[in-house]
C-alpha cells in the first residue's frame, strides 16, 4: 500500500475546540495552530532581464523594495509574530481587517477587492514526507509591482515556480504581479490533483480489500470512515476556490491584465476538474460503506444457509432417534434382528436424498 495513503489507517479523532474570542474587528491576533518560533521571511525581486533572491527575519529588510519597477514576490512564513506581520501590512497600507484575516487560518477560500490591491485567501494540501497530508491556509495580497504570500510554516508547492522565476523560463518573468497571483494559485491547484489521485488509489485498495474473501475485516470500517472525513474535509477546502477563480477571471480592477485573464481562465476549467473529481470519490466512498455492509451480510447469509441446511438434515433423523429412544417394550421393530441396521440404512437413505435435493435446488 502506498505509504502517502497510509495515514488514514492511523487518523485518530481529535477533540474539537469552540472558542469565542471577543475581540474588536481589525485586531492582529493569531487563530491557528503552528506555533513557529521565528517568522522566515523569503523574498523574490525581478525583472525580465533581472533576479534576486535573499532570505531574512526581519521585514524591514524587504521595506526598500516596493517601487523600484520590479515584480516583489514576499513569502512570510509564520504567523503568530504578529509585530513582524503588522510592520509589513502597515507599510504596505493594507486594510486592519485584511491583517485580521491574515492571521486567522480557520476561512473558507476568498476574494476581497480594494482600491490598490486585491486579498485572496485559499487552502494548500500536500504531502507532508508522502504520508502525512497537511492542510495550511495561505493568504495572498497582490499589488501593482508586489506579492505578499502569508503561510504558517515551512513547506509549500511552490518549489518548481520559484525554479522557474530563477530560470527565466517561461512567461513567470515577462509579466507582472497579476500573473504571479495566477502561478501560486495554479500551483495549488495542481497539487490538488495530487492529493486526489492518492485518495482514488486508495479507494481502489479498500475495493480490492473488501472483495478480497480471505481478508481480514476488523479495521475495514474504521478506515472507511476515516477516509470519508477526509474527503469531507478536503471537499470544504477546495470547494469555494471555484466561485474565487470565477470572480478574479470577472473583476474589474487595474491591476488583472487582460492577457492573464485567459490564464486565469484556464485555470477555472482546473478547478472545475478537481471539484467534480472530489464529488465522484465523495460517492464512491459513500458507496464503499454500502458496499461492505452488503459483503458482510452476504458472508453472514452464506453462513446461516450452511447451518440452516445442517439442521435442516438433521430433523428428521432427530425424530427417528428420539422416536426409538423411548423406552416402550412393545416398539416392534425392537426385537428385530437387523433392525439396528434397517434404522441406519433409513437414515443415510434419508439424508443422501436430502442432499441431492438440495444439490439439485442449488442450496448447496
Amino acid at each position: 500500500m502506498c505509504k502517502r495513503n497510509r495515514y488514514l489507517m492511523r487518523s485518530k479523532k481529535k477533540k474539537k475546540s469552540y472558542k469565542t474570542i471577543n475581540r474588536s474587528p481589525g485586531s492582529a491576533h493569531y487563530r491557528g495552530k503552528k506555533q513557529s518560533t521565528v517568522t522566515a521571511v523569503d523574498i523574490i525581486n525581478y525583472t525580465k532581464e533581472d533576479y534576486h533572491k535573499f532570505e531574512t527575519e526581519k521585514v524591514e529588510d524587504a521595506f526598500h523594495l516596493k517601487g523600484n519597477n520590479k515584480v516583489t514576490w514576499i513569502n512570510v512564513n509564520g504567523l503568530n509574530n504578529t509585530s513582524e506581520i503588522e510592520k509589513l501590512a502597515h507599510h504596505y497600507g493594507l486594510h486592519p481587517l485584511t491583517l485580521e484575516d491574515i492571521l486567522n487560518t480557520n476561512h473558507r477560500p476568498k476574494l476581497d477587492e480594494f482600491d490598490n490591491y486585491l486579498f485572496i485567501v485559499l487552502k494548500m494540501l500536500y504531502f507532508k514526507d508522502d504520508e502525512e497530508l497537511v492542510y495550511e491556509q495561505v493568504s495572498i495580497v497582490v499589488g501593482d509591482d508586489y506579492v505578499l504570500t502569508f503561510q504558517e510554516a515551512d513547506g509549500d508547492v511552490f518549489d518548481d515556480l520559484r525554479l522557474r522565476i530563477s530560470s527565466g523560463k517561461g512567461r513567470s518573468r515577462s509579466l507582472g504581479s497579476d500573473y504571479l497571483t495566477f502561478a501560486i494559485m495554479d500551483a495549488v491547484v495542481d497539487n490538488y490533483l495530487t492529493v486526489i489521485e492518492a485518495f482514488g488509489d486508495k479507494i481502489e485498495d479498500i475495493e480490492e480489500y473488501i472483495f478480497d474473501a480471505n481478508a481480514e475485516s476488523d479495521h475495514t470500517a474504521n478506515t472507511i470512515q476515516a477516509l470519508k472525513r477526509e474527503v469531507l474535509k478536503i471537499r470544504r477546502s477546495v470547494m469555494p476556490l471555484r466561485e474565487v477563480i470565477n470572480r478574479l477571471e470577472k473583476i474589474e480592477h487595474p491591476i488583472v491584465n487582460e492577457k492573464t485573464r485567459n490564464f486565469i481562465r484556464d485555470l477555472y476549467d482546473h478547478i472545475v476538474h478537481v471539484n467534480e473529481s472530489i464529488e465522484s470519490y465523495r460517492e464512491m466512498v459513500w458507496s464503499l460503506l454500502d458496499m461492505y455492509m452488503t459483503i458482510i451480510s452476504n458472508k453472514m447469509n452464506e453462513v446461516m444457509k450452511v447451518l440452516t441446511i445442517i439442521a435442516t438434515i438433521f430433523i428428521p433423523l432427530t425424530f427417528i432417534a428420539g422416536i426409538y429412544g423411548m423406552n416402550f417394550d412393545y416398539i416392534p421393530e425392537l426385537h428385530y434382528k437387523y433392525a439396528y441396521f434397517i434404522l441406519w440404512g433409513f437414515m443415510i437413505f434419508i439424508f443422501l436424498m436430502m442432499l441431492i435435493y438440495f444439490r439439485k435446488k442449488k442450496w448447496l
